[in-house]
């Protein structure tokens, strides 16, 4: 079991209010993923939920049960750190067993734990090596070794993968993936990166000077974002959000369009403009567009096939049902 609910908890640092009063429910099993920019209080809150930070005020409670005071390893958690946290001078086998051998647990059954996990991360043919003598991936995944041998009600994962290269980030994001399907325990995931949101979690959290601008499945916000920052941070390319007359003729006091979301030609459309930059990527290519008129130069995501050329005049027409309204103060308009 590992439902973890957050009641009016907050947390100020001096006269710095980090947390204002917030609410949040993790069901039990749950993938949530607390993802927005540097600064946004992601990392304070997992931290509050491990028991690494007290709270100024609120309560925390497990299954049920308030662990407000509850010393971190009582509250059966297990936290996956940025920095990987392994003893050097230990043996990846040592290093997992670890936890095991501070609550002084038999041998056998140390043993036993260890293999276990060590099999299901691939890590069997390293069990007798130094962390010194293994990739970034690798050290990674003893980490979270260490982590399941301790059968926790949750993981808790602290931005575990922004040391790894591109490559293996994308690696280590679906065996972590692959991991909570098999073992259906509740996972909280910290990151900045809204692709590793989007592409992991059951739940994301939403994240703003401490704030929750919105929580819902990766779709729910990719296609209705409640406000500006939701639609802004949330898909990549980000969202082109415009303003004034443009956005008037929506009926709104801003608007929103993603770049997979209009069509380009190259005789007519509703907005002309000029191409700048073409990103191509293979299968996709990305094209910058300038003086259409909507302020900001705008980011069109197109076929990878379609040739277009710097200096290109082209023709912007956005999809039917696809564009995002939001009033004076930034909320979404139905």
């Amino acid at each position: 079991m590992g439902r973890i609910v957050l009641e009016k908890t907050t947390k100020s640092f001096g006269e710095t209010n980090v947390i204002p009063p917030l609410d949040l429910i993790i069901e039990d099993g749950e993938f949530a993923v607390f993802v927005g920019p540097s600064g946004c209080g992601k990392s304070t809150l997992l931290r509050m939920i491990a028991g690494l930070e007290g709270l100024s005020s609120g309560r925390i409670l497990i299954d049920g049960k308030d662990v407000t005071q509850v010393p971190p390893a009582k509250r059966g958690l297990a936290m996956v750190f940025q920095s990987y946290a392994l003893y050097p001078h230990m043996s990846v086998r040592k290093n997992i067993g670890f936890p095991l051998r501070m609550e002084k647990m038999r041998q056998a059954e140390i043993d036993a734990k260890v293999e276990a996990a060590a099999k299901s991360l691939n890590l069997m043919d390293y069990l007798d090596r130094k962390p010194g003598q293994l990739s970034g991936g690798q050290r990674q995944r003893v980490a979270i070794g260490r982590a399941i041998v301790r059968n926790p009600s949750a993981f808790l994962f602290d931005e575990p993968l922004s040391n790894l290269d591109a490559a293996l980030r994308v690696g280590m994001r679906l065996e972590i993936s692959e991991m909570h399907q098999r073992m259906q325990t509740t996972m909280i995931y910290v990151t900045h990166d809204q692709v590793e949101a989007m592409t992991m979690a059951d739940k994301i959290v939403v994240l703003q000077a401490g704030v929750i601008e919105q929580v819902g499945s990766p779709l729910d916000l990719y296609h209705k974002p409640r406000n500006i920052f939701v639609a802004g941070f949330i898909g990549s390319p980000k969202m082109n959000i415009f303003s004034g007359a443009a956005a008037q003729e929506f009926d709104a006091h801003s608007a929103g369009i993603r770049p997979e979301h209009m069509d380009v030609s190259a005789t007519q459309g509703l907005w002309k403009g000029t191409v700048g930059v073409a990103e191509h990527l293979g299968s996709d290519t990305f094209i910058h567009v300038h003086d259409t008129g909507l302020g900001d130069m705008v980011t069109v995501r197109i076929n990878g096939d379609i040739a277009v050329r710097h200096g290109d005049e082209i023709y912007l027409t956005p999809q039917e049902g696809r564009m995002h309204r939001f009033d004076a103060d930034g909320l979404r308009i139905d």
